[in-house]
């Protein structure tokens, strides 16, 4: 795996990087929440994000809803360019219609390959709202290419504050979703499915503090969860992808300490994880800006922004190790 050089994400007027990031999203700089595939047909890797508002001036929280997801593309993984943002997944077709009036929130997609087609499992808000106290719900859809997307339903779970879906498929061979479900504390629940067809509640995979944004790989014989707990993420691991135990104590955790890179002196949120042989890839965000915990506590227009960066995973010892400033070397090319 060769180290490459990478074209900054953002540039000032005088073509000066901003910061370190690999991706900056070029329509309201609010990537966030990002997933990464590789497409079976190109080999090329496709990053899917949530794109915040981030420079809208709205009441309240109201830039956090009315996004879209938007997608980059990259032949390595480091060096990406924006392609626009996913069309069609609205319920409403005139909401496709008219851009500047958004009348869905769409939030963290997690889409996988499922080895026929692709599946994205999206968080759906009916509404763009100026507070939190809303329905959420996972909605899934299926494509064959990964730009035309077909909706598939909505996947009955917990509760209607359900929100993050992330999918793997188990040691057992059966599937299982994991997501975050605020009507219990803001934890983890699993739902279970044999064919990706119908799912079963199986309840709490993960308790403790608060959290969201669950993202579950196997690397060095191990399978993993990681948590976004707003202050660096959690770290658990289990030898099912059912049984979990934390790894260190209640306050340990990845990603909490600031990195060098300019940029990346915050909090690590909400990533996901490419396995490439005995390493991984962790691919979060960061608001450069602030480093709170509650989102839309700041006031501040600079505080909303947020950037994408990649840090390698390595297993030692049995335990996950990050260090975010260790340079990462790219992904496999076509």
């Amino acid at each position: 795996m060769a180290h490459a050089e990478r074209r900054p994400a953002a540039s000032d007027a005088d073509g000066d990087a901003l910061d370190d990031a690999i991706f900056h999203d070029p329509v309201h700089d609010g990537a966030t929440d990002p997933t990464v595939i590789r497409h079976r047909g190109t080999g090329e890797w496709w990053m899917f994000y949530t794109q915040r508002r981030a420079t809208v001036d709205e009441p309240g929280v109201a830039w956090v809803h009315g996004s879209r997801i938007g997608i980059a593309r990259s032949a390595d993984g480091l060096d990406w360019r924006y392609a626009g943002a996913v069309e069609g997944l609205e319920a409403d077709a005139a909401a496709s219609v008219d851009r500047d009036r958004p009348r869905e929130t769409h939030w963290a997609p997690e889409v996988i390959d499922d080895g026929e087609r692709y599946r994205m499992y999206l968080t759906v808000i009916d509404g763009v709202f100026a507070d939190w106290d809303h329905p959420r719900r996972i909605v899934e859809f299926v494509s064959d290419d990964l730009e035309r997307w077909r909706r598939v339903g909505e996947v009955q779970l917990s509760s209607d504050r359900v929100i993050d879906a992330c999918v793997a498929q188990s040691p057992d061979g059966r599937w299982r979703l994991w997501y975050k479900d605020e009507a219990d504390d803001s934890t983890t629940w699993a739902a279970v499915s044999d064919d990706l067809g119908s799912w079963a509640v199986e309840g709490r995979a993960i308790g403790g503090r608060p959290h969201e944004g669950a993202n579950v790989f196997e690397l060095g014989g191990w399978w993993w969860m990681l948590v976004d707990e707003w202050r660096g993420m959690g770290v658990h691991r289990s030898p099912d992808a059912r049984a979990w135990t934390r790894q260190g104590g209640p306050d340990d955790v990845i990603l909490g300490e600031p990195g060098r890179r300019a940029g990346d002196g915050t909090f690590g949120r909400h990533g996901d994880v490419v396995v490439d042989g005995g390493r991984g890839v962790l691919y979060y965000f960061t608001h450069p800006h602030w480093d709170g915990g509650e989102l839309g506590s700041s006031d501040a227009p600079a505080a909303r922004a947020s950037a994408v960066f990649a840090a390698e995973l390595r297993v030692e010892h049995g335990r996950l190790v990050c260090d975010r400033d260790t340079p990462v070397s790219a992904l496999p090319e076509a």
